[in-house]
């Protein structure tokens, strides 16, 4: 082989996915979570292989996410005690809030995770959330977290003014924000805090952006992906044992191929994608499926990237499992 093949050799900062299934579909959400997302969460034994795997490669701690752990307690709590045997610490857990139902309820539901490692709780504040969860749920929960011990990262508190600006005790679309605050609110808020245009986020962000032709893409992006593919200070590991590379949600390399260069024929796309960029994934697909580029313009090349896979998907593309989960591509 000429070129050099995708190794994820290392791993310096992750997560993994305990479940895909989100009781809201936030609109800038990387992964596609939803309510008609699978309803599977992570096994212990299979959180246990995957937190030794990112263990051997450099990675001593990781965040939990989803999805929404919280919707499943229980799980959560062995995925914690899967971590405690692994010996990989927990830095942080997310959750949306959306499971509270009262003060002392969710106390009790956060003392014995607490007792099983769960030191931090990563709390969602930002007005895609407040669509589908009334900031008092937010506030609720992270009231609840202090008084069970547990520390609160509040992601992001530069919101909060904003939701307390309307009526917390309902959810809010995201016009009503526009209404209050001014009609350049969803573009201010990529000025506010770091959202990677990808999954969901590339349609909720497509009317306020500029975009380029296809030729303009083209021709920024000339070279490979090699760099986005093989970063790993933000990797994910999902419930299935896909290894989510860099940020590029709806790619996936099994587990057990980690630590070792990917074998061509096993991963055609993600071989294509290092090698030869977006430009050799829409030839291949061009050439073999019968593309054409549908958006008259693009946000950047993960933007074409992803409407190609989605293509992909829906001509019924079975040369390989990189395309995955496939809940992540919805028909």
């Amino acid at each position: 082989m000429l070129f050099s093949r995708l190794n994820i050799g290392r791993l310096v900062s992750g997560g993994l996915i305990t479940n895909y299934f989100c009781t809201s579909a936030c609109r800038h959400c990387l992964y596609n979570c939803s309510p008609a997302r699978e309803k599977d969460s992570i096994t212990p034994a299979a959180a246990e292989e995957s937190l030794r795997a990112v263990k051997s490669l450099g990675c001593t701690a990781v965040h939990i996410g989803g999805g929404e752990p919280l919707l499943r307690p229980e799980a959560l709590g062995a995925v914690l005690d899967a971590a405690r045997r692994a010996g990989v610490s927990v830095d942080y857990v997310e959750t949306n809030a959306a499971w509270f139902t009262g003060a002392e309820s969710a106390r009790e539901l956060l003392a014995p995770l607490r007792e099983k490692g769960l030191r931090t709780l990563l709390v969602s504040i930002s007005p895609f959330h407040n669509e589908r969860i009334p900031f008092s749920k937010t506030a609720g929960v992270m009231e609840a977290a202090a008084a069970a011990g547990v520390r609160i990262f509040p992601w992001v508190a530069d919101f909060i003014a904003d939701l307390r600006g309307l009526d917390t005790s309902r959810p809010h679309a995201l016009s009503e924000f526009e209404e209050r605050y001014g009609k350049d609110y969803l573009r201010g808020i990529l000025r506010r805090y770091w959202i990677h245009l990808g999954g969901r986020a590339l349609e909720a962000f497509r009317p306020v952006l500029r975009k380029k032709t296809l030729d303009h893409i083209l021709r920024e992006s000339a070279g490979n992906c090699a760099r986005e593919l093989a970063g790993t200070s933000h990797f994910h590991v999902d419930l299935f044992g896909n290894y989510i590379p860099g940020l590029c949600a709806g790619l996936a390399i099994a587990r057990e191929d980690l630590g070792r260069p990917l074998p061509a024929e096993k991963y055609p796309l993600l071989t294509t994608l290092h090698a030869k960029g977006v430009r050799g994934l829409l030839d291949f697909a061009a050439r073999e499926y019968g593309f054409k580029p549908r958006q008259p313009g693009y946000i950047h090349k993960c933007d074409l990237c992803t409407e190609v896979r989605f293509f992909l998907m829906k001509k019924g593309y079975d040369r390989s499992q990189e395309l995955a989960p496939r809940g992540f591509y919805p028909r």
